[in-house]
C-alpha cells in the first residue's frame, strides 16, 4: 500500500514550501498519495486540494475573532476529511492557530504528526511548547535559533535549514542606479493588501520618476490592485512572482512576513512595512515578546532593515528611506548584513532533509 500524506497550510509561503516538500517526498516515495489544504504549488506537485489557502487568510486577533464561526467550520471540515482520508502522516506547515488544534485532533486519532516550519512560539505563547510535546511526533524547524529555544524547553527538534535557500539566488550586482525600479510586496491576504498597499501607493505618487511594480498574489484578483492604484501611471501590476520582480529592482517595500527574508536572500535593499487595525496592534504589543517583526532582524538579532509600523508607516518616511537605500550607503550596508544572515541559515536542501525526516518517521527501521 502506498503511503498517504495529508498536508495543511494556510498561506502562500506555506503552499510554496509544501509544494517543494511534496516533490522531495515523491523522489523517495514514488507511489505516495497526497491530499492538502494549500494552493497552486501543492496542486502542481501532485496533491489533491481540499480547500485553497485564500479561504483561510485571516490576520490579526480581532479579525480572527470576527470570523471565528467560519474558522471553526473550516476546522470541522478538516477533521472530517482527515478521518475519511486516513493518512499515514499529517504534515502541518506553519499556521499555528489552526494547525496546533489539528495536531491535537490527529494525535487523539492515532495519526502520526509532523510539524514542518515550527510554529513561532518563541514570539508569544511559549507555554505552547508543552502542547507540541504531547501532540507532535517530529518537529522540523527552519530558523537557526529555534533549535536551542526548543531544546532548552526539553523538546527534541531537527533544524533542516530554510527552504527559501533553494528558491532564491543572490544577485551579485544590483541593477544600475538609473534603473529606478522599486518592488512593492504587500502580502497575499486581501486584508493586509487593503491595509498596507494604499500607503505604498501614496509613496509612489510622490516619486513619479520611479517605476513601482506590485507583486500580485496568485490568489487575488487583479481588480483588487487596479482599484487601489487608480490613475497612477508609474505603478504596474506583475503576476510573474516575487523572485522575478526582485531581480530587476533597486529597492523594495515589503509587508512583514516571509517575503522580508526572501528579499534579503536575493540581496535587495528593503523597508519592512506593517499596518493593521488599532485593536489588533494593541493586542499584539501586549502579547508578542520579540524586539523585531521582520525575520531579517530576528535572525540577525539587530536592526538590519528599517521597520515602519502603524503610525510610523507614512509615504514621506518611506520615500526618504527609499532614496537613502538607492542613492546612499544604507543599501550597501544592508547587503553586507544579508550575507551574514545567509551564513546563519546554513546550506540549501531543507525540503529534502524534511522529506528524509518524514520517511524516517514512517519507516523507522529503514535509513532515509
Amino acid at each position: 500500500m502506498p503511503h498517504r500524506y495529508y498536508l495543511i497550510s494556510g498561506e502562500a509561503s506555506g503552499d510554496l514550501h509544501g509544494g517543494r516538500l511534496i516533490n522531495a517526498i515523491k523522489e523517495r516515495d514514488p507511489q505516495a498519495v497526497f491530499r492538502a489544504w494549500g494552493g497552486e504549488n501543492m496542486e502542481q506537485a501532485g496533491a489533491e486540494i481540499v480547500t485553497h489557502y485564500r479561504e483561510m487568510a485571516f490576520m490579526g486577533f480581532i479579525e480572527v475573532i470576527r470570523n471565528i464561526r467560519f474558522i471553526l467550520g473550516l476546522m470541522k471540515k478538516a477533521k472530517k476529511d482527515l478521518l475519511e482520508f486516513k493518512p499515514d502522516v499529517l504534515v502541518l506547515i506553519d499556521y499555528p492557530g489552526f494547525n496546533m488544534r489539528m495536531a491535537e485532533f490527529a494525535k487523539k486519532n492515532n495519526i502520526k504528526v509532523v510539524y514542518y516550519i515550527a510554529p513561532q512560539v518563541w514570539a508569544w505563547k511559549a507555554h505552547r511548547v508543552e502542547k507540541l510535546k504531547k501532540t507532535v511526533d517530529a518537529l522540523l524547524c527552519i530558523l537557526p535559533f529555534e533549535k536551542d529555544f526548543f531544546k532548552n524547553r526539553g523538546m527534541d527538534v531537527e533544524f533542516v535549514g530554510h527552504p527559501l535557500l533553494d528558491h532564491v539566488e543572490w544577485l551579485e550586482d544590483l541593477p544600475a542606479e538609473e534603473n529606478k525600479q522599486i518592488a512593492l510586496i504587500p502580502g497575499s491576504r486581501k486584508q493586509e493588501i487593503s491595509n498596507i498597499l494604499p500607503i505604498m501607493l501614496a509613496t509612489a505618487a510622490q516619486m513619479p520618476d520611479y517605476q513601482f511594480n506590485i507583486a500580485a498574489a496568485p490568489s487575488q484578483n487583479t481588480a483588487l490592485y487596479q482599484t487601489l492604484i487608480g490613475d497612477l501611471t508609474n505603478v504596474h501590476i506583475r503576476k510573474d512572482g516575487v523572485k522575478s520582480i526582485l531581480q530587476n529592482s533597486n529597492a523594495a517595500l515589503v509587508t512583514s512576513g516571509t517575503a522580508t527574508l526572501e528579499t534579503a536572500l536575493v540581496g535587495i535593499p528593503q523597508i519592512v512595512c506593517y499596518h493593521t487595525s488599532w485593536s489588533s496592534y494593541q493586542l499584539a504589543k501586549f502579547f508578542i515578546k520579540v524586539p523585531f517583526i521582520s525575520l531579517v532582524n530576528l535572525i540577525a538579532n539587530r536592526e538590519v532593515v528599517p521597520e515602519m509600523i502603524q503610525n510610523a508607516l507614512s509615504p514621506e518616511g518611506l520615500k526618504q528611506h527609499l532614496l537613502d537605500l538607492m542613492h546612499g550607503e544604507a543599501g550597501d550596508e544592508q547587503r553586507k548584513s544579508y550575507l551574514e544572515i545567509r551564513e546563519k541559515l546554513g546550506r540549501g536542501g531543507a525540503s529534502h532533509r524534511a522529506a528524509d525526516a518524514i520517511l524516517k518517521l514512517l519507516n523507522p527501521d529503514v535509513d532515509a
